[in-house]
């Protein structure tokens, strides 16, 4: 029996290397991943990194339909990285992609390993931003809502418009969901 689709956020970025071709790239490998149809994604943002010294971050968000369980979501984004060559030397060192899984339906969920909504989703304007061009009111740790959110200003003002979304591959499967300033499967140059 396949399980119901249930509609996931994942946030992407890169500091490494042709970061705006590294988010491409992952959109791409996202929508070949077996139980996964990207439906839209977020335009790209330009942010300070947060850890060590290191090159400035480009971030978006993905909204994707999955047939597969939060693990197995996860898991998929893992691949995603492995396949792109990530390396995790240090905690929120420089990398050429991360993949996150920020919310899975309206779904909370504690396991090692596996914390949906993300942790820190509210805490981080470079995720929070893009996360809210495609879903007006996420689901966010905690029960909270967007509108009980304080962002410091300094932390919007570090986020800074640089790309439109990056291109949804063409897919099988029909357009669930569309808003405006989101390019979707079918807008999407070449589509």
């Amino acid at each position: 029996m396949t399980r119901p689709p249930v509609r996931a956020f994942l946030g992407l970025g890169s500091n490494l290397g042709d970061r705006l071709a590294n988010l491409q790239e992952a959109v791409d490998r996202l929508s070949r991943k077996g139980g996964v149809v990207v439906l839209r994604a977020s335009r790209v943002y330009e942010t300070a990194p947060v850890g060590p010294p290191q090159p400035d971050y480009l971030n978006a968000v993905v909204e994707v339909d999955t047939t597969l369980g939060a693990r197995a979501l996860l898991d998929a984004c893992l691949d995603v990285e492995a396949a792109m060559g990530r390396v995790r030397a240090e905690r929120w060192g420089p990398r050429r992609i991360d993949v996150d899984l920020l919310g899975y339906g309206q779904e909370h969920i504690d396991e090692p390993g596996l914390t949906v909504p993300h942790p820190r989703v509210h805490e981080r304007a470079f995720v929070l931003v893009p996360l809210l061009e495609l879903e007006a009111d996420p689901v966010l740790p905690g029960g909270r809502r967007v509108a009980e959110v304080r962002l410091a200003s300094e932390g919007l003002v570090g986020v800074r418009p640089f790309a439109p979304p990056p291109a949804i591959p063409p897919s099988d499967v029909p357009r669930a969901h569309h808003s405006p300033g989101a390019r979707t499967r079918t807008d999407a140059p070449g589509a």
